[in-house]
């Protein structure tokens, strides 16, 4: 039993510890002195991307950031704004700088980067309506603008995710329910994409359990796009073979080449059949809101699923994707999980909780760096600067296709642009690694059809013509010291 005696040590110890650790919860003067060391920072950061390198690699590839361990009493913001500047925001991939056109980010408008200031310093828990009624109000607001812009119905539902790869999976898992593929079922369920599919379909496949489902790998057209009639003469072979198919995977803007499958006619053959069909629009779904974007993807409307990526193709922050299912019911059916501790957040007042409609539990209000940027621009400067990418790969095409030293591959079917230097794969290998030295651009390469090609991914809001000009002029002035064979 303890004793008077003992109850005053443990207030004393507790009283101790409060000195100390009240120093977690900053003076109001601290918070204006620190808030504004970060401001100028940021600011003198997106300052210098006018004229900053879109790559840059050290010799000890930022070791140096490690010779300030975590310590007990702490570095201080001067010194960690210090090593950041050093060994972080100037190293590796410049993501924000226009003239990256290496893979398929969208540079990050900065009031998302507001947003997700605001989220951290209110920390809403955005998994469930009772934890906060507006931030899920917010995601869902979301949610149903992107199922309106593609042509979805009312009973469309979805969630705001941490990327493409775990949208991806979240449709693929909700599909596996739908029909049933489980146990025995797998090894003769069949699955339907091309090599141009994103890997991160494999992978999502493989961790939901359907790693032994048939992988039916369906040719590609001259353009590089999903061949419908080979699709459904492929089906109807696995339903005479005794195979069950039930899942059709199509792209809406691969990330290898950027192209962009005939949904409407795969649409007819998912319907014909009674199979899922799946859109990976993470890269291309929002081009929909352009005249031509919703010509190329025309068909996207009649998919049970899509996969959206805000962090791509509405330039936000990396870690921000979106699915978006066709009947809101299916995917909550396939996520939705609850437990005693719970019991008081079963509120929802007619809204779905993200929580239910993903893996996810513990939930960052993202939607808050999505909604506040359109909050304060509106849709037009986001639609204008979609349009802005389609224009700058057709001129970038163009005049790579004039040019006496590359050889371009099809007409890009949204932003992204293939190429090759006239010559070896060798010859492509050596410009690539120059223009990568070189540092002032950034482009990346990939292979298709056994052939080394280059590409450029025009997608970030701050690329314009200035920028694509010179990317072509260093692509030309590297490419002419090296030796085609």
């Amino acid at each position: 039993m303890k004793t008077p005696h003992d109850t005053d040590r443990l207030e004393e110890e507790l009283a101790r510890l409060e000195r100390l650790s009240r120093s977690l919860d900053t003076t109001p003067g601290e918070r204006e002195t620190r808030t504004r060391a970060v401001q100028a920072y940021a600011a003198s950061y997106l300052d210098a991307q006018d004229s900053a390198p879109a790559y840059t690699r050290s010799p000890d590839l930022s070791a140096g950031l490690l010779e300030t361990p975590i310590s007990e009493s702490g570095a201080g913001l001067d010194v960690a704004l210090d090593l950041l500047d050093r060994f972080v925001d100037n190293e590796g991939l410049n993501t924000t700088s226009g003239r990256f056109t290496g893979y398929i980010p969208g540079g990050g408008v900065y009031e998302a980067a507001l947003g997700d200031y605001l989220a951290a310093v209110s920390n809403r828990y955005a998994g469930v309506f009772f934890a906060s009624p507006g931030a899920v109000r917010m995601e869902n607001q979301l949610v149903r603008w992107m199922a309106g812009i593609i042509g979805f119905p009312d009973t469309a539902g979805g969630y705001l995710s941490a990327g493409g790869s775990l949208a991806n999976l979240t449709a693929i898992v909700t599909a596996r329910d739908v029909h049933g593929i489980e146990a025995e079922a797998v090894p003769r369920a069949v699955v339907y994409l091309s090599d141009h599919a994103h890997h991160c379909v494999d992978k999502a496949l493989r961790v939901a359990g359907l790693g032994r489902a048939v992988l039916r790998r369906v040719p590609v057209d001259e353009a590089w796009r999903m061949d419908a009639r080979a699709l459904e003469k492929a089906i109807e072979d696995d339903l005479a073979a005794g195979l069950t198919p039930w899942l059709i995977v199509a792209s809406a803007g691969t990330t290898n080449t950027g192209s962009v499958d005939p949904l409407g006619a795969i649409a007819d053959v998912a319907e014909r059949h009674g199979l899922w069909f799946h859109v990976d629009a993470a890269y291309g779904g929002f081009f929909v809101l352009t005249e031509t974007g919703k010509e190329r993807l025309r068909g996207i409307r009649r998919a049970h699923s899509v996969v959206m990526d805000p962090h791509k193709t509405l330039f936000l922050p990396y870690g921000t994707g979106a699915l978006i299912v066709r009947d809101g019911a299916l995917i909550r059916q396939s996520h939705l999980s609850d437990a005693s501790y719970m019991q008081d957040a079963r509120a929802s007042d007619g809204e779905w909780s993200p929580a239910h409609m993903s893996p996810e539990l513990t939930k960052h209000f993202r939607g808050l760096r999505m909604w506040l940027p359109l909050q304060v621009h509106g849709v037009a400067p986001f639609r204008h600067a979609l349009d802005e990418k389609l224009l700058l790969a057709r001129w970038a095409w163009q005049e790579l296709g004039r040019s006496d030293r590359f050889e371009v591959g099809p007409e890009p079917d949204l932003s992204v642009v293939t190429f090759r230097l006239k010559g070896t794969d060798e010859a492509n290998r050596r410009l690539l690694e120059a223009v990568h030295a070189d540092g002032r651009v950034f482009f990346s390469s990939t292979v298709i059809d056994g052939r080394f090609t280059l590409r450029l991914a025009i997608v970030s809001f701050r690329s314009h013509l200035e920028d694509i000009e010179l990317t072509l002029r260093i692509l030309e002035e590297l490419a002419a010291a090296i030796p085609p064979g």
